[in-house]
C-alpha cells in the first residue's frame, strides 16, 4: 500500500512544531507576566513616591504659612495689629516676600473684626465670628487651618488663623490664604495628558480644582472620557485611608491607577490620578517586541520544521521506491524460478506437437514423392494430415501464448497524463449521443494544466460517469461543460463537470456520494456511480466536490494531485 505523504508530512510538521513552540510560548508568557508584574510595580511605586512628595509639599506650604502667622502675631503689639494703617504695611510685607495671603485681619476674643486689610472690607469689617465653627476650633487649640469654604464673602476661600495670648488680652490673627498657590503645588502632579491631582476633605469634597471637571465643595466625579453614560460615576473614596495607598480601579473598560497621600496639617486627603496608557507605554513597546520576537521565532520554528520535514519525507520517498523497485525485483526473479520449473513440464506439452508435426510433414513429403497430387486417391489423407498439423500447432501456440501471459511483468497502475488530451477523449465518447439530444459539450481547458501522474483508465471512468450523470440531468436542450485548471497554491490539477439540469435539492447533496443513493427514477440508476468514482479519486489521493442548486444545475470538482 502506498503512503499517504502529505499526511505523513503534516503529522511530522506539527509534531515538530508542537514540541517546539510550546516551550517558547510557555517561556514568553512567564517572560511577558514577570516584565509586566515588575514594571507595574515599579509604575506604582513612581506613583506613591510623587503622590507622597506633593503631599508633603502641600504640608510644608501650610506649615510654612502658620509659622509666618505665629512670627508676625508674636512679633507686633495688639495695639499695633488693631491699627489698620499699621496692619496694611504689616500685609504688604507679607505680599511682598509671597502672594500666598488675601487678606488679613485681626479679631477680639469675642468675635469682633478689629481690624480687616482686603479685598472684602466692606462686607467683613462689620461680621462677627463669635457663632462660627472655626473661631471656636481657633479659641480651643490655639491654631486653625480650616477646609475651603463659602463664609460671609459667599466665594470659596480657605483661612488659617492663630490665637496670640498678650497680658491680658487675647486675640486671633487670621489670613485667607490664596487658593492658586494649593493648586499649583498639586497640578505638580500631572506628569501625563490625562493625568490629574486633587485634595479632598473628610467629607470627600474637593478643596482643589481637578484637571478634568469638577470644582470646588463638589464630590471628585470620573470625566466623560472614562464614562460610559451621561450619569458620572464618583472617584474612589479614600476619605478613611491614614496612610499612602495605591490601587487600580477600572472604569467603564478603562484602567486608571490611584494613590491617595493623607496630609498630616490638615484633614486632607491629596488624591493621584494616572492613566496606564501612558505611565505604561514603555511597558505596551516593551509587550510589542516580545510579540514580534516570539512572532518571529515561531515563523523560523515553523520554517526549520516544514525544511526538515521534506528532507525527511522526501529520504521517506525515496526508500519506498527503492524497496518497491527491490520487491518487484524479487517478484520477477520468483517467478522466473516458478517458470523454470514449469519448463520440463511444458517441454513434454511442446515437444509432442512439434514432434507430431515433424512425423505428419515427413509422411505428407513422402507421398508427394510418390503419388500425381491432382489424381490422387490419397487426397483426403493429405487433408487429415494438413488439420492434424494445424490443431497441433494450434495446441502449441496455446501453450506458449499461456507461458507468456504468465511470465510478462505487470507494469504500474500509474502514468503520465496530458488532463487536456483525457477530456477530449472522453468527451468524444459521448459527443454523438448529447448531439442527438440537443445537448452541446463546452470545453474550457486552461493552457497553463500540467502533466499528472496518476491512473488514466480509472480516471477516464471516472469523468465518464459525471459526463453521462450531466447528460441524463439535462434530458435535452442543455449545456454541459467540461472544465481544467491548475491551482499553483496547492499543485492540484482542477476537473470540473457543470450541467444546466434540474439539479440537486440541499437535503440530498450530503447524501450523494452514499452507495446505492440515486435521484434518478426507479430501475434508471443503481447509486453506485458517484459512490464508485469518489472512491477512486479519494485512492488516487484527489478529492471530488459538488455545488448544486435545483432549477440551475450542478458542478463536479475533482482535484488531482500533480504527482
Amino acid at each position: 500500500m502506498e503512503r499517504n505523504y502529505r499526511k505523513l508530512w503534516w503529522h511530522h510538521c506539527l509534531a515538530i512544531i508542537g514540541f517546539s513552540v510550546i516551550p517558547l510560548l510557555i517561556v514568553s508568557f512567564s517572560l511577558y507576566k514577570v516584565f509586566d508584574s515588575i514594571y507595574t510595580d515599579k509604575v506604582m511605586d513612581s506613583l506613591r513616591k510623587d503622590a507622597e512628595n506633593r503631599g508633603d509639599a502641600v504640608d510644608l506650604f501650610l506649615k510654612e504659612r502658620v509659622a509666618q502667622l505665629h512670627t508676625v502675631a508674636n512679633t507686633n503689639s495688639f495695639q499695633e495689629m488693631t491699627d489698620e494703617g499699621y496692619l496694611n504695611k504689616i500685609f504688604e510685607i507679607m505680599y511682598a516676600k509671597s502672594d500666598s495671603y488675601m487678606d488679613i485681619g485681626v479679631i477680639d476674643s469675642e468675635g469682633r473684626h478689629l481690624a480687616y486689610v482686603g479685598p472684602y472690607y466692606e462686607m467683613l469689617k462689620q461680621v462677627n465670628y463669635k457663632n462660627e465653627a472655626w473661631f471656636s476650633a481657633v479659641k480651643a487649640n490655639g491654631m486653625y487651618i480650616s477646609d475651603i469654604f463659602m463664609g460671609f464673602r459667599k466665594v470659596p476661600h480657605l483661612i488659617i488663623a492663630v490665637m496670640v495670648r498678650e497680658k491680658n488680652t487675647t486675640w486671633i490673627l487670621r489670613a485667607t490664604i490664596n487658593l492658586k498657590n494649593i493648586d499649583e503645588i498639586v497640578q505638580k502632579a500631572w506628569t501625563g495628558s490625562l493625568s490629574d491631582a486633587f485634595i479632598v476633605n473628610k467629607k470627600n469634597v474637593l478643596q482643589t480644582r481637578p484637571r478634568f471637571g469638577g470644582n470646588f465643595l463638589e464630590v471628585p466625579a470620573v470625566p466623560e472620557y472614562m464614562s460610559d453614560s451621561i450619569k458620572s460615576h464618583p472617584y474612589p473614596d479614600y476619605t478613611s485611608v491614614v496612610a499612602t495607598k495605591l490601587e487600580r480601579v477600572t472604569y467603564s473598560g478603562m484602567d486608571a491607577f490611584f494613590a491617595a497621600v493623607p496630609i498630616s496639617t490638615t484633614k486632607w486627603i491629596l488624591v493621584v490620578k494616572e492613566n496606564p496608557g501612558e505611565v505604561l507605554s514603555p511597558l505596551a513597546k516593551g509587550h510589542f517586541w516580545m510579540l514580534l520576537f516570539t512572532a518571529i521565532g515561531l515563523a523560523l520554528i515553523a520554517t526549520g520544521a516544514a525544511l526538515f520535514t521534506n528532507s525527511q519525507i522526501n529520504d521517506i520517498r525515496k526508500a519506498d521506491r527503492e524497496n518497491d523497485a527491490n520487491s518487484d525485483m524479487l517478484l520477477q526473479a520468483n517467478k522466473m524460478i516458478a517458470l523454470s520449473k514449469m519448463a520440463a513440464g511444458i517441454a513434454h506439452e511442446v515437444n509432442n506437437p512439434l514432434a507430431s508435426i515433424a512425423e505428419n510433414a515427413g509422411w505428407l513429403k513422402d507421398l508427394l514423392a510418390e503419388e500425381d497430387i491432382v489424381g490422387s486417391k490419397n487426397l483426403a489423407e493429405f487433408t487429415e494430415t494438413i488439420d492434424k498439423i494445424e490443431q497441433h500447432v494450434s495446441r502449441a501456440r496455446k501453450i506458449v501464448h499461456n507461458l507468456l501471459g504468465f511470465a510478462r511483468r505487470m507494469e504500474p497502475a500509474k502514468e503520465k497524463i496530458d488532463v487536456n488530451r483525457l477530456l477530449d477523449e472522453t468527451t468524444g465518447f459521448l459527443e454523438n449521443e448529447a448531439r442527438y439530444v440537443n445537448i452541446q459539450i463546452a470545453k474550457e481547458y486552461a493552457d497553463n494544466v500540467p502533466v499528472i501522474t496518476s491512473d488514466l483508465s480509472q480516471i477516464q471512468q471516472v469523468v465518464l460517469n459525471l459526463l453521462n450523470n450531466a447528460i441524463d440531468a439535462i434530458g435535452h436542450d442543455g449545456t454541459v461543460t467540461v472544465s481544467s485548471r491548475y491551482r499553483e497554491a496547492t499543485g492540484q490539477v482542477e476537473i470540473g463537470v457543470a450541467d444546466t439540469g434540474k439539479g440537486i435539492a440541499e437535503s440530498d447533496l450530503n447524501k450523494i456520494f452514499d452507495p446505492f443513493f440515486t435521484t434518478k427514477e426507479v430501475g434508471k440508476g443503481t447509486g453506485l456511480g458517484l459512490s464508485i468514482s469518489y472512491s477512486i479519486i479519494e485512492k488516487l489521493g484527489g478529492k471530488m466536490h459538488v455545488q448544486s442548486k435545483v432549477g440551475t444545475g450542478t458542478v463536479f470538482t475533482i482535484l488531482l494531485p500533480k504527482q
